[in-house]
């Protein structure tokens, strides 16, 4: 009896560790799957039926991504943008695709010595994007999760699960969004974007103020110039570290600040869209409470933002 006793607390799922949950509010969470898992085991035990924990392994199979259980995704390409930015392509099967709605994120799982990590990162290809998908992710010098990205190459499997999140984004519901980004915060806002210039039908204007160092780290710049060429668009970049506007190509020192994204300016730009605006915030936690209170002083309610 107790040789089954073992056999059954071998099986019996792990509780998270607090560096599992990755923090950005998913459902299910780490821990929501974990007791799901554990009622699962409890019936199974009680029942004394191995094959009840069987069932859902082989559902969670069916599906390229799935909420509740990690999904193998194989790297089939690494292009570095910057000295601490990186883009990865995933490739999925045939042609499917996520199917992501716009701005949902996913969730990466790593293991850096013998502790489990998860981080959320939002792919920035289209969610309709066949056969592949792309993820941006900077890499922090102490980060755990990066130690673990940083050894990632073409050919190497990772494990993703999701997808959850995202912004409830309709055409032509907002009249302007204004999109405040630092960094790697840009990622969320691509996809809506995207989505915006391929439906001609979609009249909605964009502005876009993206916060970087220096120029040199302004990643995805062609796609961007791309962008920017659509009549409702507009792209505003926020340089942190650069000493002046002259150093940079002529074709961006018309757009661009040094400086940090203040108060002053976000009400500036604000007050310079050309249709009352919805605001989409994506950045760090002290980014994100700092841009509130900003458009707070500039007059926007708080259900006219929506923070990723």
């Amino acid at each position: 009896m107790s040789g089954s006793e073992d056999d059954w607390l071998a099986l019996k799922p792990q509780e998270p560790s607090p560096s599992q949950c990755c923090g950005s509010g998913c459902k299910p969470c780490i821990y929501d799957v974990y007791e799901k898992a554990l009622a699962q085991w409890e019936r199974a035990k009680a029942a004394q039926d191995k094959s009840l924990l069987v069932e859902k392994e082989e559902q969670s199979r069916n599906s390229e991504l799935n909420p509740d259980t990690f999904t193998a995704f194989s790297i089939s390409s690494v292009e570095q943008l910057t000295e601490d930015t990186y883009q990865y392509k995933f490739e999925l099967p045939g042609n499917s695709s996520l199917r992501l709605s716009l701005g949902q994120h996913i969730v990466l799982r790593g293991v850096v010595d013998g502790l489990e990590v998860q981080r959320a990162y939002t792919p920035i290809s289209s969610g309709n994007a066949e056969g592949y998908f792309d993820v941006l992710i900077k890499c922090y010098e102490a980060g755990l999760m990066s130690q673990y990205i940083k050894t990632w190459k073409k050919g190497d499997v990772v494990f993703w699960r999701g997808p959850f999140g995202g912004f409830p984004y309709r055409p032509n519901k907002y009249g302007e969004l204004l999109m405040l980004a630092s960094g790697t915060g840009l990622a969320p806002m691509l996809p809506i974007m995207q989505s915006i210039t391929e439906n001609e039908e979609d009249e909605t204007f964009v502005t876009l103020v993206v916060c970087f160092r220096s120029f040199g780290n302004i990643y995805l710049k062609p796609l961007l110039r791309e962008l920017a060429r659509y009549w409702n668009i507009r792209i505003f970049y926020i340089l942190s570290q650069e000493s002046s506007l002259e150093k940079l190509p002529w074709s961006y020192q018309e757009n661009t600040y040094i400086g940090r994204l203040n108060e002053d300016l976000v009400k500036m730009i604000t007050n310079s869209c050309r249709r009352k605006p919805f605001v989409l915030i994506c950045g760090s936690s002290a980014f994100s409470e700092d841009m509130s209170r900003y458009l707070k002083s500039a007059g926007l309610e708080e259900d006219s933002y929506f923070v990723f």
